[in-house]
């Protein structure tokens, strides 16, 4: 046995030195690649270049330079690549500034200095052109051709913002707005178009603020248009049936005026003109009557009246919880007790059995040298040798008799494994709930039996309430002054403020502190119930102008398909001002476009 070695041209090649060739190929392929698309691409551009396409050679020395990032070849071959398009371009424009023009030659040096920032020439065209244009918008401005002038001097500024010619230019051309616009609103007002005549000059005073006394004109158009559509409330004196002034005074028509809402034209007047739009509001004070009464009642109040020994609820809880642990550890244990006698008696029958298969394998030893003896013997007696007598046959030594006997022994021993494990567990679990009941016992003996507890007793102590209400009524009457022959009906209601108190002895032992009576004075509370009657009926003069408002808003909203007309926008202005605190966004956002308002919220003075 001698070991054998293999020759070392015949040893397999280590993995290692494969996998770097691999890599190395890799790379190597990579790099071709790479140099593979990089030099199309500067062949593509070279050849774009001179077939003067020079989109394309910018895309190709584009890809080049992706390819190859710090390439300073393809670099100053795109550099001078975008100075031949520059020059070409720069020709071009040339030819444009020549036939007039100037919109596409600027644009057209605009792109060759994009290409070529050192153009000086393209750079002296551009200026000439940008001059040209401005002597061009001039020109439009002088003869009032403003949009066109407008156009002109923005073009300009679109490239040069710093021009000063052309900002100037745009300064002149926003007054003259301003001045055609006002002139405009002057002759709308002059011809009654108020609506008409407010926008022209909201209009003026957005092109260019000061320019001309827009906003003053403007603010006089609007108070007109006010006083037009504006919704009168009638308030005659009031009537004072019950004789009291003091509450007479606060349903006056000044404090109406002063809870009515300040954005919307609404007016209160003593008197008023034949067919106006509004209503006519009468007041009469019935009575004012004050009601005072006292009411006799209990309270309770709740004091501390000492302590008192009770028993302890925590101890109760840990009682109860050691009680279930201690019949736990029973079962658990009974349990164990079970497991130990399964287990004690399946060892004896483990022993019993290791018994029977010691002696059924000593019969079998004894048969197997009994038999070894007797066939020495035949041997002895052959008289030829090498013969085999019939006595020595080896099956009398692997009878296998015991097979049984050693099979009930492994079942036996492997039953007294598995009620060796259980009977572990089941000692783990008994002992882990003998210290859980330690645990409860500890805790029951550290928590005291009883336990100290405040004990609260009722003190009933006798209250007055105090209660004082003013109460008012009125009857209002209101009537459309636009229907005068209609009959109204009078609402008659009844208005009521109650203040009340409550007053008790005091009682220091058991912390009731006097409380005496404050009510309010009645002069308060009768001022307070005049205004509450007011504001209900300013709430009913607001409903009614509501219903009112709201159906010139459909009227305007039915001529918004034409938003530009001169009569559409008179009675859409006049909507607009009676809707001053909500103004639909339907009816403003396309009047406002229409006449180029940038800030529709101006028609409202804001």
């Amino acid at each position: 046995m001698r070991p054998v070695f293999a020759p070392a041209r015949l040893r397999p090649a280590s993995p290692a030195p494969s996998r770097w060739f691999s890599a190395l190929a890799l790379c190597a392929l990579l790099f071709m690649s790479g140099c593979t698309a990089y030099s199309r691409a500067v062949r593509e551009g070279d050849e774009k270049t001179s077939q003067r396409k020079w989109m394309e050679a910018e895309a190709a020395y584009q890809r080049a330079l992706a390819a190859d990032p710090g390439s300073s070849e393809v670099t100053v071959k795109l550099r001078a690549m975008r100075k031949g398009w520059s020059q070409e371009v720069y020709s071009d424009a040339e030819r444009a500034h020549t036939t007039g023009n100037l919109p596409q030659a600027q644009a057209l040096l605009v792109r060759a200095l994009e290409l070529d920032s050192e153009n000086e020439p393209a750079r002296a065209l551009l200026t000439q052109t940008l001059e040209a244009r401005v002597a061009v918008a001039q020109q439009a401005l002088q003869e009032e051709r403003l949009q066109e002038a407008r156009a002109e001097f923005d073009a300009v500024l679109s490239v040069a913002p710093e021009h000063p010619v052309a900002r100037k230019g745009v300064d002149a051309v926003q007054v003259a707005w301003a001045k055609r616009w006002f002139k405009t609103a002057q002759q709308l007002e002059e011809g009654g178009k108020l609506g008409n005549a407010l926008l022209g000059y909201l209009r003026a005073d957005q092109e260019r603020v000061g320019a001309t006394a827009a906003r003053e004109r403007a603010e006089a158009v609007r108070q007109k248009l006010r006083d037009e559509v504006a919704y009168l409330v009638v308030t005659p004196p009031v009537v004072d049936k019950a004789e009291s002034p003091d509450v007479a005074q606060r349903l006056a028509g000044g404090r109406l005026a002063a809870m009515l809402p300040k954005q919307v034209p609404i007016r209160v007047v003593t008197e008023a003109p034949e067919s106006t739009v509004g209503l006519q509001l009468n007041v009469v004070l019935e009575r004012v009557l004050p009601l005072k009464a006292v009411e006799q009642s209990q309270r309770t109040q709740r004091y501390l009246a000492g302590n008192r020994s009770v028993p302890n609820p925590r101890r109760k809880q840990f009682e109860e919880k050691l009680l279930q642990t201690e019949r736990t550890l029973e079962e658990v244990e009974r349990k164990q007790t079970g497991v130990l006698r399964e287990y004690l008696r399946h060892q004896a029958e483990l022993s019993t059995m290791r018994q029977a298969a010691e002696r059924c394998r000593e019969r079998e030893r004894q048969v197997c040298l009994e038999a070894i003896q007797e066939c020495g013997k035949a041997a002895s007696e052959l008289d030829k040798p090498g013969q085999v007598p019939d006595e020595c046959n080896p099956a009398e030594c692997a009878r296998g008799a015991c097979k049984q006997e050693e099979s009930l022994l492994v079942q036996s021993a492997t039953a007294v494994k598995t009620l060796e494990l259980g009977l572990q567990v089941a000692l783990e679990k008994s002992e882990s709930q003998r210290r859980e009941v330690q645990r409860g016992r500890d805790a029951v003996f550290r928590e005291p039996i009883t336990v100290e507890e405040p004990m609260y007793s009722d003190f009933v102590f006798d209250v007055e309430l105090h209660r004082l209400t003013v109460k008012a009524t009125v009857t209002s009457v209101l009537r459309d002054l636009t229907a005068p022959q209609a009959v109204p009906a009078p609402v008659t209601q009844d208005y009521d403020v109650t203040h009340e108190d409550l007053s008790h002895k005091g009682y220091d032992r058991y912390g009731v502190l006097a409380d005496p009576v404050q009510l309010r004075d009645e002069l308060e509370l009768r001022v307070e119930v005049g205004d509450k009657a007011m504001e209900d009926l300013s709430k009913k003069v607001r409903e009614r102008f509501d219903i009112y408002r709201q159906k010139r808003v459909e009227d305007a909203r039915r001529g918004m398909v034409r938003p530009g007309a001169e009569d559409v926008v008179e009675t859409a202005v006049r909507v607009l001002l009676l809707t001053a605190d909500a103004p639909p966004a339907d009816i403003l956002q396309p009047l406002a476009q229409a006449r180029g308002l940038q800030r529709p919220e101006s028609l409202f003075g804001k």
